[in-house]
């Protein structure tokens, strides 16, 4: 059930328009494999029919829908391992002492997904720096699809999502097994906001920030979308914030504000003004 020139070029279309997200032709095959399900349960006999119903003044809401089987929701508990060796090594331990007067620290994780990511932080916060759980310490994750907001805040996991990456300490202290799930207790839960925000549409006011994680999502933008999206990050993260990016992604060519860190493999930035700081 191949997906015809046509549909193809109008879905590549209204992802980047809605999301950002660049369809190279040749991704065909990925198309058909995210739509297909989605034409099933939306009670279509193809995804022709989905499209052209879509197509139609009233979608019904596919077009969201259609976006949000587009969206590429990968994600694992303490994915990469690095970055969170960097948080506990250097960066927690750095903002903790730099901010022991105000006693606030704010985080901001752009592309949350389920939520294994800033639920991987929160754990690894209550294990190596309690203090913190004294202080005034928001986390907000965001994400563009709802559905999957809606499973973060959730916090149930399968075992094959459980088996990704978290250390079987964690399992036994923080989850409670639900069945065929594992839930997360309500201690790491109400660390962390979940909202719906488009990453390449007009942000909401947003609090300084002293770390955004923004990891593996902008390789599936263009450079301008990029640009916009660094140069946005730049006015919201502290003079002395840090800036983490997934192991595939660079400020280099696209904002010269940030300097790499010498984390190995960590992805993190800081702006060139904290340098001096």
């Amino acid at each position: 059930m191949s997906i015809n020139a046509d549909d193809f070029e109008f879905v590549r279309t209204m992802v980047r328009a809605q999301a950002g997200i660049i369809l190279e032709p040749g991704k065909e095959y990925l198309v058909e494999s995210r739509l297909l399900p989605l034409a099933k349960r939306e009670g279509f006999a193809s995804i022709e029919e989905l499209v052209a119903k879509t197509r139609a003044p009233l979608g019904n809401g596919l077009t969201q829908k259609i976006v949000d089987s587009m969206t590429t929701n990968e994600t694992t508990f303490f994915r990469d391992v690095e970055p969170f060796e960097a948080l506990r090594k250097f960066v927690l331990p750095e903002l903790i002492e730099r901010n022991k007067q105000t006693r606030r620290l704010s985080i901001w994780y752009a592309a949350s997904s389920t939520g294994q990511e800033p639920y991987s932080v929160s754990m690894l916060i209550q294990e190596h720096f309690p203090q913190l759980l004294s202080w005034d310490l928001q986390q907000l994750a965001t994400d563009i699809s709802p559905s999957v907001l809606a499973r973060a805040r959730e916090g149930k996991y399968g075992q094959v999502e459980i088996n990704r990456g978290l250390p079987a300490n964690y399992l036994v202290k923080y989850f409670s097994k639900q069945g065929n799930e594992w839930q997360l207790k309500e201690s790491i839960r109400k660390m962390v906001r979940f909202q719906e925000l488009n990453l390449i549409r007009p942000w909401p006011t947003m609090a300084d920030a002293d770390i955004v994680m923004i990891r593996n999502v902008m390789i599936y933008f263009d450079i301008e979308a990029k640009k916009q999206i660094l140069g946005r990050i730049r006015r919201i993260l502290r003079p002395t914030g840090y800036l983490f990016l997934g192991g595939a992604e660079t400020t280099m060519n696209l904002d010269d504000s940030f300097v790499r860190q010498q984390y190995e493999r960590a992805g993190c930035y800081r702006p060139r003004i904290a340098e001096a700081a």
